[in-house]
């Protein structure tokens, strides 16, 4: 409770978007969260991974890749992937929140489930599994702390794509594998290497745990524990439940075998074996139930998306979390492989024994159960491979071998619509001749999603719409320049806002960088339409101003603009265009006193210049130069001849 308590994530927000408010559980690769997502309303479980797992080398890259992929499973026995993100160090998968509690607590809780129970939780987890194999996922960490088991008894399969991500990016870069070394195939402990085949043997392992209450190996140290693994088969079940039938034993034998290729080859294989070997059993020793104690401190502290760690009281010897151990620690020895050899003749003597008893039941039952079991209702047959083929033509040639098909579709890349993508059982596995079920799955063929309208939209929020409806945004972004669309805002997408394309078509978002930078030129002394032109040309808005008179500047050419220089496209400079020297009329001065007259001239702005005649006694203007009545700028000359 401590740790919750001081817990730093307790109360953030994390992406703007989920509200933490408490903590479910931390493990060996990541810390759980009960949290809000503010957007939508919702409870959420929101899966942060350690940051130090990122250090040195790219598991954010691989853990965003693998969650990507776990989102696109969709099957109601695997815990939904709703969103990924990261935000600073932290990296994030935001899941379905199950309330109930993970197969840790439950097993804990009863000691150990009867055979029924144990099948129906063993159908469920292969289910979700067969789902996840169809679509080229591996889960590589199957143990009770990722098979959680809803309030109304639904089970769920989780944490696809954390543990895979970890754990190759920590082998690329250190040689050692994470995982749960109870529950790792022999392949992974020695090589590192892991397909659908190592998921079936974490199975089987949780197959043989369910029905004992304790895993097949223990040890004083997880590396005793994986040598266990590698150099012996798994214990009969029926050692420590006596009870048990021999078929129950030689299913977990099946799905635990060393070699890899002796195991079924995915999961949907290895439940059609389950739900074959289920067939053959007595509805009696279904509801029994091994007298194994429960464990009440376990009880208290364990939760549905809990992973085991230092905060579980666990004992040592069980080594139910996760580890770090170098590839290759453990090898497959010359004498490992001899005992595997005797290991596998003591099952093919066990084998012939069962044979031999099976023989004699068939004897005492006589014709009625020889025709039962190879000609009745009982009969096995094989299931037609139907891949590829129309979904009409399909169920009616399982409908021709007497078979019940139930189909089901789904979006898919590559399979065109209305064709069979899968069935379940698979092509040649066995299924009840007389009305067995075979599941189709029929393509609705690629996902096709109409492009929402994003414009207008600021940039991170046009993306979270865009991510959110399932779309590939581009981490490149066109950023042309426009003059009416404000920076940081989008334009359009590429292809286009309500087109219809493929879910996997990269889109382009259309972003605004605002107006263009421009110069402005300078344009004084042109004239007028020179000035409006290069002004133009330059991406400004010429507007002319009031004209005026200049003394300097010839009629028509600019006098002065209010902007030169640094400016954006469409800024306004004005122009004032210059009307020449103003002109006043010249007036009639003759007659009078040179005085009067060089003042009345002076004060207009002409310059005066006399020329005296005849001694100029009088003093009178008898001349002046420029006639009176005529129009001419300020300064001009007029020479008064006076008498």
């Amino acid at each position: 409770m401590a740790s919750t308590l001081t817990d730093p994530m307790i109360g953030r927000l994390v992406d703007g978007r989920y509200e933490v408010s408490s903590r479910i559980a931390r493990g060996g690769m990541a810390t759980v969260y009960l949290a809000t997502d503010r957007r939508l309303d919702r409870q959420v479980a929101l899966k942060i991974m350690h940051p130090h797992l990122a250090e040195g080398v790219d598991v954010a890259a691989r853990f965003r890749r693998e969650a990507r992929a776990a989102a696109r499973l969709t099957h109601p026995g695997i815990v939904g992937v709703y969103d990924q993100g990261s935000e600073g160090e932290l990296n994030y998968l935001t899941l379905e929140y199950v309330d109930g509690r993970n197969l840790r607590r439950a097993l804990r809780a009863k000691g150990a489930f009867s055979l029924g129970e144990t099948l129906d939780i063993l159908e469920s987890i292969l289910d979700a599994l067969a789902a996840a194999h169809r679509a080229g996922l591996v889960h590589r960490d199957m143990k009770p702390e990722n098979v959680l088991i809803a309030a109304d008894g639904r089970v769920k399969v989780a944490d696809f794509g954390l543990a895979r991500a970890v754990t190759e990016a920590t082998a690329a870069s250190t040689g050692n594998l994470l995982g749960t070394v109870a529950y790792l195939s022999p392949e992974i402990v020695t090589s590192g290497n892991a397909d659908a085949r190592a998921d079936v043997y974490a199975v089987g392992v949780l197959f043989y745990e369910m029905l004992t209450g304790h895993p097949p190996f223990e040890g004083e140290t997880p590396i005793q524990v994986a040598y266990k693994h590698v150099h012996s088969s798994i214990p009969a079940a029926s050692d420590d439940v006596p009870w048990l039938p021999l078929e129950i034993d030689d299913l977990i034998a099946t799905l635990t075998a060393r070699e890899v290729g002796d195991r079924p080859v995915d999961a949907g294989a290895a439940l059609a074996l389950v739900r074959r070997t289920r067939a053959t059993l007595d509805p009696a020793a279904l509801a029994v139930r091994a007298d194994t104690p429960a464990d009440e401190v376990g009880e208290i502290v364990a939760d549905a998306h809990a992973e085991s760690d230092g905060d579980e009281t666990v004992s040592v010897s069980r080594h139910t979390g996760t580890i770090a151990l170098p590839i290759g620690a453990v090898a497959a020895t010359d004498a490992a492989a001899a005992e595997h050899r005797s290991t596998r003749r003591r099952k093919r003597r066990r084998r012939l024994r069962v044979v031999a008893i099976v023989l004699v039941v068939l004897l005492a039952l006589g014709a009625g159960g020889w025709w039962y079991l190879r000609v009745g209702p009982g009969a096995y047959t094989a299931v037609p491979d139907v891949t590829g083929a129309e979904e009409a033509a399909a169920l009616a040639e399982l409908e021709g071998h007497g078979l019940r098909p139930a189909s089901d579709s789904a979006y898919h890349d590559e399979v065109p619509a209305g064709q069979v993508i899968s069935t379940d059982p698979g092509p040649g596995e066995d299924v009840l001749r007389d009305g067995g079920e075979v599941a189709v799955l029929v393509s609705l063929g690629i996902e096709m999603l109409t492009v929402p309208d994003v414009a207008g939209s600021p940039e991170a929020e046009a993306l979270d719409t865009l991510t959110g409806a399932g779309f590939e945004v581009s981490a490149e972004v066109r950023r042309p320049w426009d003059a009416e669309v404000a920076e940081g805002t989008v334009m359009g997408t590429d292809p286009a806002i309500g087109e219809t394309i493929a879910h996997n078509t990269p889109l382009t978002l259309v972003v605004s960088a605002g107006r263009e930078p421009i110069t402005v030129p300078n344009v004084v002394g042109a004239d007028e339409a020179t000035a409006v032109d290069q002004l133009e040309a330059a991406g400004a808005v010429a507007q002319l101003g009031p004209a005026a008179y200049s003394d300097s500047v010839a009629a028509g050419d600019v006098i002065s603009q209010s902007l030169e220089g640094p400016a954006l496209r469409g800024d306004v400079v004005e122009v004032i265009v210059s009307l020449g020297p103003e002109l006043f009329a010249v007036p009639n001065v003759v007659g009078k006193q040179y005085e009067e007259a060089a003042a009345t001239l002076t004060a207009l702005g002409f310059e005066v210049q006399r020329e005296d005649v005849l001694g100029a006694f009088f003093g009178t203007v008898r001349i002046q130069s420029v006639p009176a009545g005529e129009m001419h700028p300020a300064g001009t000359v007029i020479v008064l001849t006076v008498v």
